[in-house]
Protein backbone atom coordinates (compact mmCIF):
# COMPACT_ATOMS: atom_id res chain seq x y z
CA UNK A 1 0.00 0.00 0.00
CA UNK A 2 1.30 3.36 -1.02
CA UNK A 3 1.89 6.08 1.90
CA UNK A 4 -2.17 7.67 2.25
CA UNK A 5 -3.19 5.58 -0.38
CA UNK A 6 -5.27 2.65 -0.40
CA UNK A 7 -4.59 -0.90 -0.63
CA UNK A 8 -5.49 -2.18 -4.21
CA UNK A 9 -5.73 -5.92 -2.57
CA UNK A 10 -8.82 -5.00 -0.42
CA UNK A 11 -10.32 -1.70 -2.19
CA UNK A 12 -13.39 -2.64 -3.11
CA UNK A 13 -14.09 -0.04 -5.86
CA UNK A 14 -10.61 -1.03 -7.42
CA UNK A 15 -12.09 -4.69 -7.55
CA UNK A 16 -15.02 -3.73 -8.69
CA UNK A 17 -13.48 -1.77 -11.98
CA UNK A 18 -11.07 -4.74 -12.24
CA UNK A 19 -14.07 -7.07 -12.57
CA UNK A 20 -15.66 -4.63 -15.01
CA UNK A 21 -12.79 -4.75 -17.18
CA UNK A 22 -12.36 -8.60 -16.90
CA UNK A 23 -16.12 -8.31 -17.74
CA UNK A 24 -15.57 -5.98 -20.79
CA UNK A 25 -13.28 -8.33 -22.07
CA UNK A 26 -15.47 -11.59 -21.81
CA UNK A 27 -18.01 -9.62 -23.80
CA UNK A 28 -16.35 -8.37 -26.30
CA UNK A 29 -14.78 -11.64 -27.07
CA UNK A 30 -18.05 -13.76 -27.32
CA UNK A 31 -19.58 -10.78 -29.42
CA UNK A 32 -16.94 -10.16 -31.89
CA UNK A 33 -17.35 -13.40 -33.93
CA UNK A 34 -21.00 -12.35 -34.02
CA UNK A 35 -20.05 -8.87 -35.67
CA UNK A 36 -21.72 -7.02 -32.66
CA UNK A 37 -19.72 -4.95 -30.26
CA UNK A 38 -20.87 -4.10 -26.47
CA UNK A 39 -22.84 -0.79 -27.25
CA UNK A 40 -24.66 -2.34 -30.31
CA UNK A 41 -25.41 -4.78 -27.94
CA UNK A 42 -26.93 -2.85 -25.38
CA UNK A 43 -28.94 -0.60 -27.56
CA UNK A 44 -30.68 -3.73 -28.96
CA UNK A 45 -31.03 -5.23 -25.40
CA UNK A 46 -32.53 -1.86 -24.23
CA UNK A 47 -35.17 -1.50 -27.53
CA UNK A 48 -36.19 -4.97 -27.04
CA UNK A 49 -37.47 -4.31 -23.20
CA UNK A 50 -38.29 -1.09 -23.75
CA UNK A 51 -39.74 0.07 -27.68
CA UNK A 52 -39.53 3.34 -28.72
CA UNK A 53 -36.64 4.82 -26.59
CA UNK A 54 -35.41 8.54 -27.82
CA UNK A 55 -31.46 8.74 -28.71
CA UNK A 56 -31.11 10.15 -25.52
CA UNK A 57 -32.46 7.62 -23.31
CA UNK A 58 -30.70 5.13 -25.50
CA UNK A 59 -27.12 6.67 -24.70
CA UNK A 60 -28.17 7.06 -21.25
CA UNK A 61 -28.79 3.60 -21.01
CA UNK A 62 -25.72 2.36 -23.36
CA UNK A 63 -23.31 4.64 -21.30
CA UNK A 64 -22.41 6.67 -24.05
CA UNK A 65 -22.83 10.20 -25.45
CA UNK A 66 -26.09 11.02 -27.41
CA UNK A 67 -23.44 11.94 -30.30
CA UNK A 68 -22.11 8.13 -30.51
CA UNK A 69 -25.41 6.62 -30.17
CA UNK A 70 -26.61 8.97 -32.67
CA UNK A 71 -23.67 7.72 -34.53
CA UNK A 72 -24.45 4.03 -33.88
CA UNK A 73 -28.04 4.11 -34.60
CA UNK A 74 -27.86 5.66 -37.93
CA UNK A 75 -25.32 2.40 -38.85
CA UNK A 76 -27.68 0.24 -37.27
CA UNK A 77 -30.90 1.57 -39.14
CA UNK A 78 -28.34 1.26 -42.58
CA UNK A 79 -27.54 -2.06 -41.62
CA UNK A 80 -31.13 -3.09 -41.10
CA UNK A 81 -30.92 -3.85 -36.70
CA UNK A 82 -33.47 -0.89 -36.11
CA UNK A 83 -36.00 1.45 -37.71
CA UNK A 84 -36.86 5.40 -36.73
CA UNK A 85 -39.43 7.30 -38.32
CA UNK A 86 -38.27 9.83 -40.91
CA UNK A 87 -40.05 12.44 -39.24
CA UNK A 88 -40.82 12.67 -35.79
CA UNK A 89 -44.48 12.91 -34.40
CA UNK A 90 -44.58 15.25 -31.15
CA UNK A 91 -41.26 17.15 -31.00
CA UNK A 92 -37.94 16.09 -32.15
CA UNK A 93 -37.96 12.78 -30.68
CA UNK A 94 -37.35 9.87 -33.06
CA UNK A 95 -38.40 6.56 -31.47
CA UNK A 96 -36.38 3.43 -32.48
CA UNK A 97 -37.64 0.11 -32.94
CA UNK A 98 -35.86 -3.12 -33.92
CA UNK A 99 -36.73 -4.72 -36.94
CA UNK A 100 -36.75 -8.47 -37.23
CA UNK A 101 -33.35 -8.80 -38.06
CA UNK A 102 -32.21 -7.09 -35.17
CA UNK A 103 -34.34 -9.06 -33.30
CA UNK A 104 -32.77 -12.01 -34.92
CA UNK A 105 -29.01 -10.35 -34.13
CA UNK A 106 -30.39 -9.83 -30.17
CA UNK A 107 -31.05 -13.35 -29.83
CA UNK A 108 -27.47 -14.89 -30.72
CA UNK A 109 -25.85 -11.77 -28.78
CA UNK A 110 -28.14 -12.48 -25.85
CA UNK A 111 -27.33 -16.21 -25.86
CA UNK A 112 -23.59 -14.85 -26.02
CA UNK A 113 -23.75 -12.29 -23.29
CA UNK A 114 -25.83 -14.96 -20.82
CA UNK A 115 -22.96 -17.75 -21.34
CA UNK A 116 -20.54 -14.77 -19.64
CA UNK A 117 -22.79 -14.28 -17.30
CA UNK A 118 -22.86 -17.74 -15.99
CA UNK A 119 -19.45 -18.21 -16.18
CA UNK A 120 -18.72 -14.78 -14.17
CA UNK A 121 -21.03 -16.17 -11.21
CA UNK A 122 -20.26 -20.29 -11.59
CA UNK A 123 -18.82 -19.78 -8.13
CA UNK A 124 -21.29 -18.21 -6.20
CA UNK A 125 -24.48 -19.65 -4.47
CA UNK A 126 -27.85 -17.98 -5.24
CA UNK A 127 -28.18 -16.42 -1.79
CA UNK A 128 -24.33 -15.12 -2.15
CA UNK A 129 -25.44 -14.20 -5.92
CA UNK A 130 -28.52 -12.22 -4.23
CA UNK A 131 -26.24 -10.43 -1.64
CA UNK A 132 -24.09 -9.69 -4.62
CA UNK A 133 -26.87 -7.96 -6.35
CA UNK A 134 -28.01 -6.28 -3.36
CA UNK A 135 -25.01 -4.83 -2.09
CA UNK A 136 -23.99 -3.33 -5.97
CA UNK A 137 -27.30 -1.68 -5.74
CA UNK A 138 -26.75 -0.37 -2.80
CA UNK A 139 -23.21 1.33 -4.09
CA UNK A 140 -25.21 2.34 -6.69
CA UNK A 141 -27.46 4.19 -4.73
CA UNK A 142 -24.90 5.32 -2.18
CA UNK A 143 -23.27 7.05 -5.10
CA UNK A 144 -25.91 8.52 -6.69
CA UNK A 145 -27.12 10.15 -3.15
CA UNK A 146 -26.15 13.85 -3.08
CA UNK A 147 -25.83 13.59 0.69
Amino acid sequence: MSQGGIDLETSLGYLLKEAASALRVAMETVLRPLGMTITQYSCLELLAQRPGLSNSELARGAFVTRQSMNVLLQAMERDGYVSRPAQAAVGKVLPTSLTPRGRQALQAASAAVRSVEKRMLRGMTDAEQAAALASLRSMITGLRDDG
